[in-house]
């Protein structure tokens, strides 16, 4: 039991369901989730499915993309997170690797079964996700963008449940671009600490996302004060960790600056989704959020 707790415990559950945000944003911004709930649109069995498929290709895309992460950290993090599964002999890199394979294959397959185009999304996030496994979470530029186009192309694999709205809305995915890379610009010092200008930078990166959401929800339609206390939540939820983190620069609320950025993309999510959708959707969204706060109770964020 403990060897498979283990296992769960390297695809980051909590983590995994602000991935399942990406998707119900990127399914309300792109119109589907209207239409599900609309009694006058006849094809609302088929979105319900395809919402079905998009969660579950997610989640193997993203378990499988964090379970890489760990296989290819092994060596490092027996000397710096020897609390981690593999270095506590709880997981091999051996079975660690074929855990992360097969979520990665079943992400893929369940995206084909929406459409081509979601097929294709899902296998560039797969190869986002290895490559910055691998080698692009060592470059201290690449790095943050690489993660960010994870996360970005992950709402695209929402919105494909309405195919044509992809191309319309691919601007939408520079927003957990930018989120992204600048949680991870804010984790360079989740081990050893001192990295203020890198708390500094996120701190201004987290101010030009909300500007940007509100400029996008102004433009989207004219429901856009309907964001107002998502946006307050959001920035309350980010803002003071950071802020604690960037006067102290000490590892443990480096951490927590990290935790609460991670779990804060359900909020953004559900700003975008109330921005297109109405407040409703932004509710639905937001319902994740207590749900993600206690797995990361039971199982680590970063």
């Amino acid at each position: 039991m403990d060897k498979i707790i283990a296992h769960i415990r390297l695809m980051r559950p909590a983590n995994i369901i602000t991935a399942i945000a990406d998707i119900l944003a990127g399914f309300a911004v792109s119109g589907a989730a209207v239409m599900l709930f609309s009694t006058d649109y006849p094809g609302s069995s088929a979105l319900l499915y395809s919402l079905l498929w998009l969660v579950l290709a997610t989640i193997g895309l993203y378990g499988g993309g964090v379970v890489f992460n760990d296989v290819f950290d092994a060596g490092l993090d027996s000397l710096e997170r020897p609390e981690r599964p593999i270095p506590r002999g709880l997981a091999t890199v051996g079975s660690a690797s074929i855990l992360a394979g097969l979520l990665l294959f079943i992400g893929i397959v369940a995206a084909f079964l929406v459409s081509v185009l979601s097929g294709v999304i899902a296998i560039i996030i797969a190869a986002l996700a290895v490559l910055y496994d691998a080698w692009g979470k060592h470059q201290p530029i690449f790095g943050p963008i690489n993660m960010g186009l994870c996360r970005g192309w992950n709402l695209l694999l929402g919105v494909s449940a309405v195919p044509v709205m992809v191309q319309e809305l691919w601007f939408l995915a520079l927003i957990p671009v930018v989120y992204i890379a600048a949680i991870t610009m804010i984790s360079r010092g989740e081990v050893h600490g001192k990295n203020r200008r890198a708390l500094v930078g996120g701190a201004v990166m987290y101010g030009i996302i909300i500007l940007a959401l509100i400029v996008i929800s102004v433009l989207a339609a004219d429901i856009w004060w309907q964001i107002i206390p998502f946006t307050v939540l959001f920035s309350y939820l980010i803002f003071p960790p950071l802020v604690k983190a960037i006067q102290n620069q000490d590892p443990r609320l480096i951490g927590k600056a990290v935790k609460a950025g991670v779990l804060s993309l359900i909020v953004l999510n559900a700003i975008l989704a109330t921005a297109f959708a109405g407040w409703m959707y932004g509710v639905a969204v937001l319902l994740l959020l207590p749900i993600s706060i206690g797995v990361a109770k039971r199982f680590a964020v970063t």
